[in-house]
């Protein structure tokens, strides 16, 4: 008797390398992120959470833009083609996808930083409290 994971059988090979693919070009992950952060970042990071959780811990270099406020005109002063990537809490929380909607709405190219807050700590990376950011 085939187990819960055996008994709907995988996809065939080449409709898995489609799906898998085409996931890269949604998402990124925590390590990724850093490490292009520590080299100089070709993409803006967008924390869309409240101005609150920003404040008490968020990702080096990032900028706090809730989902709810992503409008055209704070979005201005970035070229069309700037990549941004979203990201909240974590897993357990949706306001990465409803940011990226926001912005794909609006014409902008957009990931998902996977993991949100949640992945980026269990990775070992740190937290900043800087306004600056």
């Amino acid at each position: 008797m085939p187990s819960a994971v055996t008994a709907v059988p995988a996809a065939p090979s080449s409709i898995a390398r489609e799906h898998f693919a085409t996931e890269f070009t949604f998402e990124t992950d925590c390590w990724d992120v850093h490490d292009t952060l520590s080299r100089g970042a070709d993409f803006v990071l967008l924390d869309v959470r409240s101005p609150a959780l920003f404040a008490a811990g968020h990702i080096p270099g990032a900028i706090n833009l809730p989902h709810g406020k992503i409008v055209r005109s704070k979005l201005e002063h970035w070229p069309a083609d700037t990549l941004f990537v979203t990201y909240c809490a974590g897993p357990h929380c949706n306001g990465a996808a409803r940011g990226a909607l926001r912005l794909a709405e609006l014409g902008r190219p957009v990931k998902i930083m996977a993991g949100g807050i949640t992945g980026w700590l269990d990775e070992g990376f740190e937290l900043t409290t800087d306004a600056a950011e």
